[in-house]
Formats: structure tokens, sequence, C-alpha cells
């Protein structure tokens, strides 16, 4: 992997399906209804990504990410991540995925879905997970407001299951030697 860090507590830009609270809790906790105690470790604030463009995985219900000049991607700035939830978050993505820093300005205000009206604010340095074949996406734009409205029920609904898998094969995942550093 192309990150390295010596920190133990991370930040993350996530501009798909992560973005949820109840999917990232699913992914790093193994449930959407975690204790104040641990929701309290992470905050999540509207930012953006200049230089990237976020497109639907052919086939799938989330998005991939790719450079993408002229382009920006609103998503979640999340902090206090731990090694541990990276970890997760690493086999969560899979090897479709490469995690890369990136510079994200956090929003101020948040605009309409085209991103009129957003306000631009501090720039902040965070992970991220960029899709590694810009063959296998859309042209069209991903929505995060018809994920939640039309899959995300139904994708968390499997979710116990998934990630029961994602648990069992993290050794495959890791298999060819190439273990994302932290």
């Amino acid at each position: 992997m192309s990150v390295k860090s010596d920190q133990s507590i991370h930040t993350a830009f996530f501009y798909g399906t992560l973005m949820a609270p109840d999917v990232f809790y699913t992914v790093c906790y193994g449930t959407k209804q975690v204790p104040k105690a641990i929701a309290d470790l992470h905050t999540f604030t509207p930012a953006i990504l200049h230089g990237y463009c976020r497109r639907r995985v052919n086939g799938a219900v989330y998005p991939g990410m790719i450079k993408d000049d002229g382009h920006c991607v609103r998503g979640m700035y999340v902090t206090g991540l731990t090694r541990a939830n990276v970890v997760k978050l690493d086999i969560f993505e899979g090897t479709q995925y490469d995690r890369q820093k990136v510079k994200v300005r956090l929003l101020k205000e948040v605009g309409n879905a085209k991103g009129e009206g957003n306000v631009e604010g501090e720039e902040r340095e965070a992970e991220t997970y960029i899709y590694l074949d810009k063959d296998e996406l859309e042209e069209k734009e991903w929505d995060f407001e018809s994920f939640v409205k039309d899959d995300m029920k139904v994708w968390m609904g499997g979710s116990d299951e998934f990630f029961a898998d994602a648990k069992h094969n993290s050794d495959e995942f890791f298999a060819d030697g190439e273990r994302k550093t932290l």
C-alpha cells in the first residue's frame, strides 16, 4: 500500500456507503448501534475533495473514486479512527481500492447536490480509498441520497453475513503478502 503511518489515530475521507454512520459503525464495530462512548470517539464533518470524481461501479450500488481534474467529490471527513478500524476498513474495501493520503476542505456550509452553495473552510489531511480500475466505473455520478433511499436498507440487511464472511476471508485478503501499512 502507498500509505505508511505510525500514528495511532487516523482520519478518513469517505465518499460512498461509509458516509452513512450505520455502515461505518457496522464495518468498524460489527453493529450499527454502538454505545455513546464509541460514537463520541468519531466526528463526521462534511468535506470536499478537489481533483477527483465519484462514479458508480458497474453492477454495484457503491461508488469508486478516481483522479479527475476539474471535478470534486463531496463526502465526510471522519476522525478518531484507530489502527483496528483502518484494518477493518481495508478488508471491507478489498483489493479494488488503494488507501491514499489526500487533502480535503471541510465545509462550513453544505450546498445542494451539485455543490452550489458550498462554503469551504479549513484544509485537512485524510486517508481515502481510490478505485483502481476506472474501466469498471459507469459514466454517471454515484448518488448518496439514492443509495440511502433505495439500496441501503437491503444492503445493510445482509450485513451480518457479509461481515462474518469478510472477517473469515481476511487471511485471503492479505494472502499476496502485501499487507496494507497503517
